[in-house]
């Protein structure tokens, strides 16, 4: 988990210097990564490519291509550990998303974790002159559709062999921004190629050692050790882009993770 953090982190801050690139063309150039690789992989082990439930399938693919567009977009425009934040509301909307989608019953104590972090975004915000309204909501949304997109996740485990699932990310990804790269083309040059390529490997290997950590250990004994990837993007950004922040955005940040963490403890 730790080190699937560091390679999350190294990709955001890949993502953050090609400001001139628009994000739905680097999720362009991620998906056909990825879409070569779950490809090949589902060709290796034999598995059907398109699957049985293709209308959620589908749903998944538009939810999750959405968010990521979004959350790169607000990598580009605040500050790192800000976006990286805003992002972590996704379990929060999991969670409410699932009352309608699964069924999912939530316990009283967690309808009050969900406003602490409401709460922690509106602080963020609030005492950061570099995020406006605008992106904060943009980074919202994002974790809106990360948590739309979980919970159709859920209905398919029994239905769908998890490559089908990651597939139909990049099928559906490079479509929808293909259209807007076809209007809106900005040519990378020189080492905009490398970064572009690192992208890729590392959003690859940070899926390979997470999903690797979930499936031998349990799940409430890692879960929190995600949420440590705010270190790794206050440290980078720090370094890298020279960011810092004041002590009301730093408590803004404690409410947001304290809540979701008590959440995720309490599930």
């Amino acid at each position: 988990m730790l080190l699937a953090g560091i390679f999350f982190a190294i990709m955001q801050v890949l993502v953050k210097f090609l400001p001139h690139i628009p994000a739905i063309e680097i999720v362009f150039f991620r998906s056909i990564f990825s879409l070569v690789a779950s490809l090949w992989i589902l060709k290796k082990n034999n598995v059907p490519v398109f699957g049985n439930n293709k209308k959620l399938l589908v749903m998944r693919g538009v939810s999750g291509s959405l968010g990521l567009i979004f959350f790169f977009y607000t990598l580009q425009n605040i500050p790192l550990a800000s976006a990286v934040t805003l992002q972590y509301l996704s379990p929060i909307f999991t969670a409410l998303l699932g009352i309608v989608l699964v069924k999912q019953k939530l316990k009283l104590q967690q309808y009050f974790y969900f406003a602490i972090a409401f709460a922690g975004v509106l602080v963020i915000e609030g005492f950061d002159p570099r995020i406006s309204p605008t992106f904060m909501m943009i980074g919202v949304a994002s974790a809106f559709f990360s948590g739309l997109a979980y919970n159709i996740i859920r209905k398919l485990s029994t239905t769908e062999h998890p490559l089908v699932i990651v597939f139909y990310f990049p099928l559906l990804t490079i479509p929808i921004a293909t259209v807007y790269c076809l209007f809106h083309w900005v040519q990378p040059v020189g080492w905009d190629w490398l970064i572009l390529l690192g992208i890729g490997v590392f959003t690859q290997a940070a899926q390979y050692y997470m999903t690797m950590a979930y499936q031998n250990a349990q799940l409430s004994k890692i879960a929190s050790l995600n949420y440590i990837g705010i270190l790794y993007a206050l440290g980078f950004g720090f370094i890298f882009f020279n960011e810092t922040f004041n002590l009301l955005t730093y408590f803004g940040m404690a409410m947001v993770l304290s809540a979701v963490i008590l959440n995720i403890r309490t599930k």
